[in-house]
This record gives structure tokens, C-alpha cells and sequence, in this order.
């Protein structure tokens, strides 16, 4: 069992969109921050978007405006909807989550394995 379950992602043409999601697995609890970060090839990890429990988000300045991050509570999934993508946001995208997992006593970050974007002609 992964502490979060990835999904989505694959080929899109520039200009298209994809949906990547995460979804906390039943061993994990008080989920505060859920989140998403990128690495393309050769480059760091950057952050993407955040959302808080209460559904305060946040946006790196290259995600303002085409990138959307929303949550289902019930669900614990997160989502990352990503619109009018151009070449430059090929890469793998990283959810994570502070929360708490199975038996910790103490909250943590979670990281959920890359998804794979791909953004061509």
C-alpha cells in the first residue's frame, strides 16, 4: 500500500489538456497541504500549486492561470487540471501530502511517484 495512489497524465499536443490526480490511501489522516511539484529532464524539482485543507490555493507564477488545483476532502484526492500546455511543461509531476500515516505519531510529507507529462507534436 503507497500513501498516495497517482493517475492521469500521458501525450498531449501543445495547447491541449490533462488531468493529473492523487489519492491518499485509507492509512493516512489528517491530511492538511496537498500538493504538486515538476522536474523535467535535467532540471530541479519546482513547485506547481497547493491547496490547503480549507481550499486556499496557491500557484507558481508559470500555473497562474492555466494550471487548477482542487481537492475532494471526501475523497482525499487531489487534483491538478492542466490546460493550454506548451512543451516546456513536459515532465513528471510529484503530488504530496502533509498528513499523517498509519501509525506516526507526528505529521509528515508524502510524496506519490511521478506522472508522467508529455506535451508534443
Amino acid at each position: 500500500q503507497v500513501p498516495l495512489l497517482k493517475s492521469g497524465g500521458g501525450l498531449v499536443q501543445p495547447g491541449g489538456s490533462l488531468r493529473v490526480s492523487c489519492a491518499a490511501s485509507r492509512s493516512m489522516f489528517n491530511i492538511n497541504n496537498m500538493g504538486w511539484y515538476r522536474q523535467a529532464i535535467g532540471k530541479e524539482r519546482e513547485f506547481v500549486a497547493q491547496i490547503t485543507s480549507g481550499g486556499t490555493t496557491s500557484y507558481a507564477d508559470f500555473a497562474r492561470g492555466r494550471f487548477t488545483i482542487s481537492r475532494d476532502n471526501a475523497k482525499n484526492t487531489v487534483y491538478l487540471q492542466l490546460n493550454s500546455l506548451n512543451p516546456e511543461d513536459t515532465g513528471f509531476y510529484y503530488c504530496y501530502a502533509g498528513a499523517y500515516y498509519k501509525d506516526s505519531d507526528a505529521q509528515n510529507d508524502y510524496w506519490g511517484l511521478g506522472i508522467q507529462v508529455t506535451v508534443s507534436s
